[in-house]
């Protein structure tokens, strides 16, 4: 994973075309970069999320950031059942019981 203004990009390598491609993840528009060497496709992330800054700016757009703070989950009743009553005999909201769950899942 690569990082740059908040932004993160997946990186693959392609052994045929031999080199490397990536994805800014987390957008619904396709931010792509490539590179031939680690250096390279570096500089390709860094321009190609720039590229992305300055095109949402000129056409008047506001980027997409990749993560909202906002998370809304579809959970099966029984297992939000047994969060809610968890969280409640803990004297907590559901909502900071799972920020916590989902932190030490991420080992955050």
């Amino acid at each position: 994973m690569m990082k740059y203004k908040g932004y993160t990009g997946k990186v693959e390598y392609d052994d045929e075309a031999g080199c490397f491609y990536g994805e800014i993840i987390g957008l619904r528009d396709v931010v792509t970069f490539k590179g031939t060497s680690v250096k390279e496709l570096q500089k390709s992330f860094r321009e190609s999320i720039d590229d992305y800054l300055d095109f949402c700016e000129r056409m008047g757009k506001a980027p997409d950031i990749p993560a909202s703070g906002r998370l809304i989950l579809r959970v099966p009743p029984e297992i939000h059942s047994r969060a809610v009553i968890i969280a409640k005999t803990e004297g907590r909201s559901l909502n900071s019981w799972v920020i916590d769950a989902v932190k030490e899942k991420l080992m955050v």
